[in-house]
């Protein structure tokens, strides 16, 4: 179960900050900030729901 993030946070992340410090991830799916794995783009729910698909190469369980 997934939440969407409020879309004007989401447009206030993407736009480019005055100062570097203020920018910040979010998961390009569901906007979520925090939980980013920054090695594949996006946050741990979306991760685990996608890895556990089989939908993202290179990863698998590490149990059955």
């Amino acid at each position: 179960r997934f939440f969407m993030a409020k879309k004007s946070l989401i447009v206030k992340a993407n736009k480019k900050q005055k100062f570097k410090v203020r920018e910040y991830n979010r998961c390009p799916i569901t906007g979520r900030p925090r939980g980013f794995i920054r090695r594949f783009g996006m946050s741990r729910n979306t991760f685990r729901k996608l890895a556990s698909a089989g939908l993202i190469p290179g990863v698998k369980k590490a149990s059955l």
